[in-house]
């Protein structure tokens, strides 16, 4: 059903009648929220915010045909976010595309983590993919040190990127785990929020994760998911604490990986990060 066909019985596209299409076309393909991703590409189309959407409003053949492009891209499930070009992520908003994952809300643990160091603190994060997750925390605690790495150049261009785009001073460098320059510096916190779907389990999630990049969803992570979050930790040197998202079944054995370790839930209940020290 195109949104952008007028009838005779509607001579004025609304943004009532295009919403309700678009919500029609989400929902058919499967979209959790259909009616809130559709308001989100309307106003995105119009330049407002869905609060701000104006149901008797006329839409324009141009927006129209900007709102056909936006809802077909996420009919296919394309993630919002990626269709949007941003995501908001605490009280930052980060610019996202097809080169890093797209920040979810319990990644925000992370941050929480963070937020609590002493002043000065010095933290380092691996896998940073947008920046989202160093970048909020330099954005809440300009006292801390923070620097952040991935080994994708293409998500270190995005990280840079979006530093600039919020004027916010973050080294971003490009490698594998840890590198050299902060495990010669004593580092108070490391963070990171490694891969850790499988390749079999990965097609019992939603659609949208397979529009990620690969690399940072699935990764070397092996059959239990845990390959490079392990890497991470063997690499990490005894003592340095370390805070660590994982799969919701990956408590236990995160307890058993950290020395003194807390497993902590999101806000959907689901253990999510923990939190301890590398043995």
């Amino acid at each position: 059903m195109a949104i952008d066909v007028k009838s005779e019985e509607e001579p004025v596209r609304t943004v009532s009648g295009v919403l309700d299409a678009a919500a029609e076309r989400l929902e058919a393909a499967g979209v959790d929220d259909p009616r809130g991703d559709a308001a989100a590409l309307v106003a995105d189309a119009l330049g407002v915010k869905p609060e701000e959407l104006s149901n008797e409003a006329e839409v324009s053949d141009e927006a129209a045909a900007v709102i056909e492009e936006m809802v077909q891209r996420r009919a296919d499930r394309e993630p919002l976010a990626y269709v949007l070009g941003r995501a908001p992520f605490r009280s930052i908003e980060v610019a996202v595309d097809e080169r890093v994952l797209w920040p979810r809300r319990e990644t925000e643990l992370l941050v929480e983590v963070g937020a609590e160091l002493p002043e000065g603190a010095r933290v380092h994060e691996v896998g940073t993919g947008s920046g989202a997750i160093a970048l909020a925390l330099l954005a809440e605690r300009p006292d801390l040190r923070v620097t952040a790495s991935d080994l994708s150049p293409e998500a270190v261009e995005a990280a840079r990127e979006n530093a600039e785009r919020l004027g916010l001073e973050l080294e971003v460098t490009v490698g594998i785990g840890l590198p050299d320059s902060v495990e010669a510096e004593e580092v108070d916190l490391v963070i990171a929020n490694m891969p850790y779907v499988t390749d079999s389990t990965i097609f019992e999630r939603s659609p949208e994760i397979q529009k990620e990049p690969k690399i940072a969803v699935t990764g070397d992570c092996g059959e239990d998911g845990l390959g490079v979050i392990r890497s991470v930790v063997a690499e990490t040197p005894s003592g340095w604490k370390l805070a660590m998202e994982h799969d919701t079944h990956h408590g236990p054995a995160m307890q058993e990986l950290l020395r003194d370790a807390t497993t902590l839930r999101d806000y959907e209940g689901d253990e999510r990060v923990t939190v301890g020290f590398a043995p």
